[in-house]
């Protein structure tokens, strides 16, 4: 009877769950002097404080030797049914508590020391982030180790990478050049694509002008009348080098205007250039209009270019001609490859017609065109190449 009321009883209340609490009943007491693997995982969270709360105390409140004789209706809802048994009885009954009630703080949540509830480290300090950035830029600036050249690159740059930073079109542009054979190296036409050059030594022609690879700059201005031809004034004039303030590389004048005389002037930081350009070995012709009244005789062209005695020596034009006539009014032109100071204005107030104004139109082969007074201008590679070729560079 015993048995069969035992069966019954069991039936009545789920006995598959009433067995269950029963072999974790035994269970518990064969462990009860060692704590379960839920609770030494939740010691090592916070310390010895959640180990009572977790442990020992956690079994009565939530499925311990209690939760199992009082599984009947109301164990079922509270933690002895079917979730009851897997609640407060099983596993997690230590660590969880057994019911709704039994899974506050104080039965090992989150709060009591579970993982979950770990708080973060303290953060690394402003210094020590500072220390990491150096230490990993340093890495990456590391200077960069030359190889030879079976490992590493070639010397020199492409021809056609050259050209095409020098201005002479694009790199497929340049190829086409090289193609043409109108390229030369050092005196020699390239024929094949690929060629590396230096800038610095080798000499590149483009149909015969040199192009100027280096980092020199060639400008063209117009200088207006009453500009001072310096690139510093100390009484505060107004001089060339205010039209180029903005330039970090140091430029200089080629030649000189006098203060009233107008007209193309040459700016550059290339030495050797601007030294032959001015000097007489050379005979770069310069071209001006001078505005002189008249009437002119007709042997004052016959006059110039045959000498007029000066006071340092003879001068003599190159070339002369009766640019337009108004009245007593002519524009004329003047040719000479000499450079003295005031050459033409001597030239011609010693022929007995002094000029009212004069301005310089040409330098060699780079003439003024339209450009206005006061403008600065870049010249182009062509341009520098027959500066160039003027000189014999």
């Amino acid at each position: 009877m015993r048995s069969s009321g035992r069966n019954s009883r069991g039936s009545g209340s789920g006995g598959k769950n009433y067995r269950g609490a029963g072999n974790r009943r035994d269970e518990q007491q064969q462990r009860a002097g060692r704590p379960r693997p839920e609770e030494r995982r939740y010691d090592v969270g916070d310390g010895p404080k959640a180990g009572p709360k977790a442990g020992p105390k956690a079994g009565p409140k939530g499925g311990g030797p209690k939760a199992g004789p009082k599984g009947g209706p109301k164990a079922g809802s509270q933690g002895g049914g079917p979730r009851g048994g897997s609640q407060s009885g099983g596993p997690r009954g230590g660590s969880q508590g057994g019911g709704p009630r039994t899974g506050g703080p104080s039965a090992g949540g989150p709060k009591a020391g579970g993982g979950r509830g770990r708080k973060p480290g303290p953060s690394r300090p402003r210094e020590y982030e500072a220390q990491i950035e150096e230490r990993n830029r340093a890495r990456h600036d590391k200077p960069r180790v030359k190889l030879p050249k079976t490992f590493g690159e070639q010397e020199g740059e492409r021809l056609q990478k050259v050209l095409a930073r020098a201005g002479m079109g694009s790199r497929r542009a340049c190829e086409d050049l090289i193609d043409q054979a109108r390229v030369e190296v050092n005196g020699k036409i390239v024929t094949e694509q690929g060629m590396r050059v230096d800038p610095e030594k080798d000499e590149i022609k483009v149909d015969g002008l040199t192009v100027a690879t280096q980092s020199y700059l060639f400008f063209a201005l117009n200088k207006p009348a009453g500009v001072v031809s310096t690139m510093e004034d100390p009484d505060g004039r107004q001089c060339l080098g205010d039209y180029v303030t903005n330039r970090e590389t140091r430029l200089f004048h080629v030649g000189r205007l006098d203060t009233e005389t107008e007209g193309i002037i040459l700016l550059t930081n290339h030495g050797e250039l601007a030294h032959r350009l001015t000097h007489p070995r050379y005979g770069v012709q310069k071209t001006y209009l001078a505005a002189i009244q008249g009437p002119l005789p007709r042997d004052l062209g016959k006059q110039l270019k045959s000498g007029i005695q000066l006071e340092d020596g003879y001068a003599r034009a190159d070339h002369f001609r009766v640019v337009q006539n108004t009245g007593k009014n002519y524009l004329v032109e003047v040719s000479l490859h000499e450079g003295r100071k005031h050459i033409v204005r001597r030239m011609l107030a010693e022929a007995g017609f002094p000029v009212d104004k004069l301005v310089r139109t040409a330098f060699g082969p780079i003439a003024l065109g339209d450009q206005k007074s006061g403008w600065l201008r870049r010249l182009t590679n062509t341009e520098v190449g027959m500066l160039m070729r003027e000189v014999d560079l």
